[in-house]
């Protein structure tokens, strides 16, 4: 299974680390979800800062998306790697 790790620093300069990001091609039916989640997911953490440092994409998208979806995804990034 492979997964991305983002660290950037946010509006005040705390440094911010997402991880669990998978990795899927540009043809996978979940390609555009997961671009579109991301910068959502990101662009909060930037203009919102918090006490937490490191966040999990997958934690988040368990949260906002149908259970179905976030299995298949799972599941077929588990599959490819």
């Amino acid at each position: 299974m492979f997964y991305k790790r983002i660290e950037f620093r946010n509006v005040t300069g705390q440094k911010v680390k997402v991880t669990e990001i998978p990795v899927v091609g540009s043809t996978d039916r979940y390609y555009f979800m997961i671009q579109a989640r991301l910068q959502i997911f990101i662009s909060s953490l930037y203009n919102n800062p918090e006490e937490k440092s490191c966040y999990s994409f997958r934690e988040y998208l368990k949260r906002k998306i149908k259970w179905s979806d976030f299995e298949d995804l799972f599941y077929e990034v588990r599959e490819n790697a």
